[in-house]
């Protein structure tokens, strides 16, 4: 299983695990957030959905960057994508399977799950589940809420999920931040919903110094320097129980994309930071490690 020796959920069913047991195994998982530069939520502020159609995209081209970075090291990776994205470029959807990679749900348009009412948030993922299952012609399990939004203040999310049909979520990011995130919530993969074999399995973190930090990629990984991530990624691995998920953005290996510079100076750090090497640094750590898509490094078998 690509060195993540993960809970079979065989087993589960076999009556040989519970839901309530934790998941077991190491190893390494990629992920990418298929998303182009102007939908980040750095941005929101100052660009509207409404407006994104008159963006030049960018994705397509940034997305096919990661597949061929993933073939030259070996590595296969779960692609979030956005339905809006999907809709638009359907033909990345299937490459993105013809190449072994797992495609999964990143909803609809990059709303928040605390954003929505529960009815809204219910017809989101059953829109976007079924709108990639058929381009891409196969199950879609896995799910990532727009900035890791699945949180205590959204106790009906993970219900939502498993009722339409998703095996997995990877929506939490158990840190403190000023924009998502929850120091106090589980890092290992579980199950978090009483009785049900739905898993979560939250990105990366490490203690380090005495706090929980992020290992997880995205500006944390472009603002460190590459031997504290590599240290903190494989401090992960031994440590969590599941797989270190790691994650990054297509827009984050496309230092030409346009700068928006009506946006705040904050977001514009936070967004352009070290651009021009995170390629470079992704390379390093994809030849670091074994990486593996999450339904299997979860024990849930290949899409068909």
């Amino acid at each position: 299983m690509s060195g993540a020796a993960a809970l079979s959920q065989d087993a589960i069913l076999d009556g040989k695990a519970t839901p309530s047991a934790p998941i077991a195994g190491k190893g390494f998982a990629m992920s990418v957030d298929v998303e182009d530069y102007f939908q980040v939520w750095a941005f929101s502020g100052v660009i509207s959905r409404e407006s994104w159609d008159g963006f030049s995209a960018r994705v397509g081209a940034s997305t096919r960057k990661c597949l061929d970075l993933f073939d030259a090291h070996g590595a296969k990776a779960t692609f979030f994508t956005l339905g809006w994205v999907a809709e638009r470029d359907r033909g990345l959807i299937r490459e993105i399977v013809s190449r072994g990679h797992e495609i999964a749900s990143h909803g609809y348009d990059h709303t928040k799950v605390d954003r929505q009412t529960r009815d809204d948030f219910a017809a989101d993922v059953r829109k976007t589940k079924a709108m990639l299952e058929d381009i891409s012609g196969v199950e879609v399990k896995g799910y990532r809420a727009a900035g890791f939004s699945i949180s205590a203040k959204t106790p009906w999310a993970y219900d939502v999920l498993a009722e339409a049909g998703h095996a997995y979520s990877s929506s939490s990011h158990p840190i403190a931040h000023d924009h998502y995130g929850d120091a106090g919530a589980e890092r290992n993969a579980h199950y978090p919903i009483a009785g049900a074999r739905f898993i979560e399995a939250p990105v990366a973190t490490a203690e380090f110094l005495g706090k929980r930090v992020s290992a997880a990629g995205g500006g944390w990984f472009r603002a460190a320097p590459l031997s504290l991530s590599r240290a903190l990624i494989k401090r992960a691995a031994q440590n969590l129980n599941g797989p270190a998920v790691f994650y990054f953005h297509p827009w984050e290996i496309d230092p030409g994309q346009p700068r928006i510079r009506r946006a705040p100076l904050k977001s514009k750090l936070r967004h352009y930071l070290n651009l021009n090497h995170m390629q470079k640094k992704l390379g390093h750590i994809l030849s670091a490690h074994e990486w593996t898509r999450i339904d299997e490094a979860l024990g849930l078998g290949k899409q068909s």
